[in-house]
């Protein structure tokens, strides 16, 4: 046959839905209409790959098979969407009969092999494949469905671990017509699995996670095809993660080595292995999205452009540093080759490398068994003949990906000073001059990724590199999925709130309905906890602050001031913690006098007024050595920060205590803000009890708030059961010891919005501004710590975006920006915008510069 191949890849997301095998078929049919042939790569099903992992597990365990009973439904649901007949689905139902066959051996033996693990593994592929074919059939496409194990044969590496030979294996890209017509018998469409392929001795093996894409670029090379499609569920490659970053423009095309740069560097739309062999073969690859088959994506080929250009900043997480220093290296002929032998020797991947007169820093991606297994444990003892080894596990990279990355670092230069406050440990560039990369702690990396790409990459406007917004591609259809979601409480008081400011003032507009919702869900779902103390530094409106008091939480304060507002709205039977930091010591005073808490930052405010603190019950506030929270300004904790003593030395508060005779009772820590990791306040739980038995009289620990919410689309919010879990698990050890949180944003922001009107809109060249009536006076929080508040034009609330818009307030200051590149309608002057969570840190931060009077605050009551 004379047609040429088109290999089309369809990722897991893609073959999971009846609606998607329909638009697989309407792909196969346009390019049959065009006289191509069509070879289809499929991955297993959606989340198949995760539970046949839980499945072996499982049987290990000798449990109950629940994975292997929800991938058998999972198949079964989607056999019966497509519209399936028993007898087109019997040969899927043999194979994951196999599979339980399999499982059991496994359950009975309390073994599973890497080897039996991989042949576990590819069933995911076969049984989609499987279900496939009879799925196009049902479409009236027919087509031969090919075992990938018959013409993909892995290479054996020098230096790879045993297992990696089934779990990770590599194949070398062939060209081999003859037998790919031989396996499709003529036909025109062909279905084949990805991940999986076989070794030399015929045993199944596998490709590593996302091996789906390589798969997909061997059998192209394999067959001569003349173009591969990588079927997903995103438009193509992004100039940064578009989950993260809504603004993450697309890239409309680029080379096969600046892809391969880009996933290397944290990309996750390719595997960057799959990369190697279309290029070999000179086969373009053009990656589009499954749910918006229209749409074109990004397109990869030979380089069409030698200009300069920063396309993408990217991440990659959980990167192990490691550090090999000596004064023997200097002058030494052939040190570094001592140096990576073993790395080979034992197949730990380096990636990047930087050296000194008398040290070597590597990063390492891949280290089989982790830093916790055999091989990491021989390489630090082989390293350790040759000098000092120290590693780092808590590291990120932070690439700039681009090309001739050189000739631009004069228009750089100003993008680094994002760095000031973020330690760099490592700096590589690229040999090729495609990539600068930092390595940093993980903590900073989502927050310098943000930062860099706003100084770096456009968010306007349109060229032959870059596409639409993600945010932009994705408008309307995100406009449908949630039609039938539900609403935030603003949505349906629209003509109310248009109301309060058609006099053209802004106005903060707190509904008290909501701040009773979330204090009742905290007291409903953390029932570990025994007292919660509402940070009332978030927002102290009255009526808010007796709203909260009304549900049962007492109050923490931070200073003398909001103690006696305390005492003044909600009387003196109130509990109060006061957590202070630096204060005044008549603050001390103060909060004695009212009847609260008190906690103390070290033995060194004893020593300054010991007449003050004699004879009290103190609490003491320790920092357990490191941090979290969503911007480097709210992280509490680690050496840097002023909060806290360290928890080693918390012996140090107790003897100073006693000399006054006062007793420590409480045991407070505070990591940080805007927390969605469910795990942190069990782990500062667990660093607080082992440093119990030094307090003899503790009556409470307090662990903290910093709870966060959901600011954009995309994030998971915080989930309160798993919160509560790991907390009770724990809990079980503090006997009467009462445990205490102290949320703040977490009770407030959502119910809380800033309603501005629009005062002029105007362009510069193809940048849209609105300007409002207020800004950084009323709301700083964007200025301050680059916060992320939901904007939207509530004049308009059902009109369609039209494009990006940077939201900037009347202060004369540069960063009065309340929103850079905002997806918003044609806006015109004299509608109002609403900016969501603004009821924490909004008005209570506020100012008069400029003599501009912040916005005033109203309460909805009912």
């Amino acid at each position: 046959m004379t047609s040429r191949w088109v290999v089309l890849k369809f990722g897991g997301t893609s073959v999971a839905s009846a609606r998607n095998w329909g638009r697989i078929a309407a792909r196969v049919t346009e390019l049959h209409a065009e006289g191509k042939r069509v070879w289809i790569v499929a991955s297993a099903l959606s989340q198949v790959s995760n539970r046949l992992e839980q499945a072996v597990e499982e049987a290990l365990g000798n449990r109950e098979p629940a994975s292997l009973g929800w991938i058998q439904g999972r198949h079964i649901e989607l056999a019966g969407e497509i519209g399936l007949s028993v007898t087109a689905y019997e040969p899927v139902k043999e194979l994951l009969e196999e599979l339980g066959q399999l499982l059991e051996g496994v359950r009975l033996t309390r073994e599973a092999s890497p080897r039996l693990h991989a042949r576990i593994m590819s069933f995911g592929e076969l049984a989609s494949t499987q279900l496939g074919i009879a799925a196009l059939g049902h479409h009236g496409l027919h087509g031969q469905r090919v075992d990938a194990r018959d013409l993909l044969i892995s290479t054996e590496v020098d230096g790879q671990q045993p297992a990696d030979r089934f779990v990770q294996a590599q194949v070398d890209p062939v060209r081999n017509v003859l037998a790919a017509e031989a396996a499709s018998d003529a036909c025109s469409l062909v279905l084949t699995q990805g991940f999986i392929a076989r070794t030399p001795r015929g045993e199944t093996c596998l490709l590593g996670r996302g091996g789906s894409d390589t798969s997909a670029a061997l059998f192209a090379h394999l067959i001569g095809a003349e173009s591969l499609e990588i079927w997903t569920d995103v438009h193509g490659m992004f100039s940064t993660d578009p989950r993260q970053l809504p603004t993450a423009r697309l890239i409309r095309q680029i080379s096969y080595r600046e892809a391969q740069e880009l996933a290397a560097m944290g990309a996750k739309v390719l595997h960057p292995r799959c990369l190697g062999p279309a290029a070999e073969g000179g086969i373009p690859i053009e990656i589009r999205n499954t749910m918006d088959p229209e749409a074109r994506g990004t397109r990869i080929g030979p380089s069409l452009s030698d200009d300069a250009a920063v396309m993408a900043v990217v991440m990659r997480e959980g990167v192990t540093l490691l550090n090999i220093s000596t004064l023997r290296m200097w002058g030494t002929p052939g040190f570094l080759a001592k140096v990576f032998a073993p790395f080979a020797e034992l197949g730990i991947s380096v990636d990047l490398v930087a050296t000194s007169q008398s040290a070597v820093s590597v990063t390492l991606d891949g280290v089989p068994g982790g830093t916790g297994g055999e091989p990491f444990r021989r390489l630090e003892e082989r390293l350790k003949l040759l000098g000092e080894v120290t590693t780092r596990e808590d590291t990120a990279v932070v690439s700039i990906v681009g090309r001739r990355i050189r000739t631009v670092l004069h228009k750089l230069g100003p993008a680094f000073a994002v760095f000031r406050e973020h330690e760099v440990h490592l700096v590589s560039e690229s040999s090729e001059d495609l990539n600068v990369s930092f390595v940093v702690g993980q903590q900073d990396a989502r927050t310098l990724v943000d930062r860099l790409h706003d100084q770096l990459l456009p968010k306007q406007g349109s060229d032959e590199l870059f596409g639409p917004s993600w945010e932009l591609l994705t408008s309307k259809q995100r406009r449908i999925e949630t039609a039938e979601a539900p609403k935030p409480w603003w949505h349906a008081r629209q003509a109310e709130l248009l109301d309060l400011v058609s006099d053209g003032q802004s106005r903060y507009v707190y509904d008290l309905a909501t701040v009773r919702a979330q204090a009742h869900g905290l007291r409903q779902h953390l029932t570990a906890v025994g007292g919660l103390y509402y940070a009332m530094k978030a927002n102290w409106n009255a009526e808010v602050l007796r709203t909260i008091a009304a549900e049962g939480l007492g109050i923490e304060c931070v200073s003398a001031a909001e103690i006696k507002l305390v005492r003044e709205l909600l009387g003196d039977a109130i509990p109060i913690l006061f957590t202070p930091n630096f204060c005044p010591l008549d603050e001390y005073a103060v909060a004695f006098e009212h009847g609260a808490d008190v906690t103390l930052d070290g033995p060194h405010l004893i020593d300054l007024a010991p007449e003050l603190f004699r004879g009290r019950e103190l609490g003491v506030r320790v920092d357990p050595g490191g941090g979290l929270g969503h911007h480097e300004k709210v992280v509490t904790a680690g050496a840097q920060a002023k909060f806290g003593h360290p928890v080693a030395d918390v012996a140090e508060v107790v003897r100073a205590a006693a000399e006054v005779g006062a007793t420590v009772t409480g045991l407070h820590s505070h990591v940080g803000s805007g927390i969605l990791d469910p795990d942190s306040w069990g782990r500062t739980l667990q660093g607080l009890l082992a440093v119990r038995d030094q307090l003899p009289d503790l009556r409470w620990i307090d662990v903290g708030g910093g709870l966060g919410v959901v600011e954009r689309a995309g994030q998971q919010a915080l989930d309160l059961a798993a919160v509560n879990l790991r907390l009770a698990e724990l809990a079980a050890e503090l006997g009467d010891i009462e445990l205490r949180m102290e949320p703040g944003r977490y009770l407030v922001s959502e119910g809380g919005v800033l309603l501005a009107p629009v005062t002029q809109v105007r362009r510069k060249g193809e940048v849209r501004f609105v300007g409002l009536a207020t800004g950084m006076n009323s709301l700083i929080r964007p200025a301050l710590y680059g916060a992320w508040h939901g904007i939207h034009n509530l004049s308009r609330l059902d009109a369609d975006p039209d494009g990006y818009w940077h939201v900037v307030g009347p202060i004369c200051e540069t960063g009065d920006v309340l929103g850079r590149d905002r997806l918003l309608p044609s806006t015109e002057a004299g509608d109002v915008l609403l900016i969501e969570n603004a009821g924490a840190y909004g008005r209570v931060m506020a100012s008069r510069y400029n003599l501009r009077e912040p916005a005033a605050e109203v309460v909805l009551t009912v």
